[in-house]
């Protein structure tokens, strides 16, 4: 993801290091050394776009693959592996083009509402995509209302980091930058974007066990039947059982 922000930041009229600072909720001096991180003015140089280009096109791809890895395990699915690779430039795509409008009405919506309702929307948005991410890397195969309890609590986690971020990384921003210079700044974006993974891991897993809980399972909704009987057991050998 580095490489990513790095090409647009390079390739982009408008700098990205604002929206960059908003999502890990830097303030103040923050805000002013994450700046400092990316150009000031757009550069067309062939070889180190095409370079960046290759570096975001693998590392991108093989982030989502590994996220469709996660939502397979988690939902009982078979792998697809490589051969969704199609279905991962359509992710990536929609993610870059959800980032751009929400980076278009970020402003405008906090400045017209309250904290309260910008939480609000920020949740509802993180619920839609992160819902249609797990439908659309598992390819349809589980069903949407098998999906909403993880996103809900995938959300719900995105929210609380939002929250962290802006009281403890803003912070750690600062006193990194003043103790190691711009490594220690890369090394809180780094933790971050651990923080991140660590978000679609955790809503996943935790979205799962409330499903099963609610007597839901990812191996009764996929095959209709319950999976603690066997294939040919008969209906005497079930009651007995």
């Amino acid at each position: 993801m580095l490489p990513l922000l790095i090409l647009l930041s390079s390739l982009a009229n408008e700098r990205i290091d604002d929206d960059l600072s908003r999502h890990i909720g830097a303030t103040g001096p923050g805000i002013h050394i994450i700046s400092s991180l990316f150009r000031h003015s757009p550069t067309f140089a062939v070889v180190p776009i095409l370079t960046g280009l290759l570096f975001t096109f693998v590392g991108t791809i093989s982030i989502v693959h590994s996220i469709q890895d996660l939502y397979e395990r988690v939902f009982a699915q078979t792998h697809r592996g490589w051969r969704d690779i199609p279905r991962f430039i359509v992710w990536l795509a929609v993610l870059l083009a959800a980032l751009t409008a929400e980076g278009f009405v970020s402003g405008p919506v906090h400045t017209a509402t309250g904290p309260v309702i910008e939480g609000l929307i920020r949740f509802l948005a993180a619920l839609l995509f992160i819902w249609w991410t797990m439908h659309f890397l598992l390819a349809g195969r589980t069903p949407w209302r098998i999906l909403i309890r993880p996103a809900i609590v995938t959300a719900v986690l995105w929210l609380g980091l939002a929250i962290f971020s802006s009281i403890s990384l803003s912070t750690s921003i600062v006193s990194d930058s003043r103790l190691y210079g711009t490594i220690g700044v890369v090394f809180t974006l780094l933790t971050w974007f651990i923080l991140v993974a660590a978000v679609l891991v955790l809503g996943a897993t935790l979205g799962a066990v409330w499903q099963n809980r609610r007597g839901q399972g990812f191996a009764v909704a996929r095959s209709g039947r319950d999976p603690s009987v066997s294939e040919g057991e008969s209906p005497d050998q079930r009651r007995a059982s």
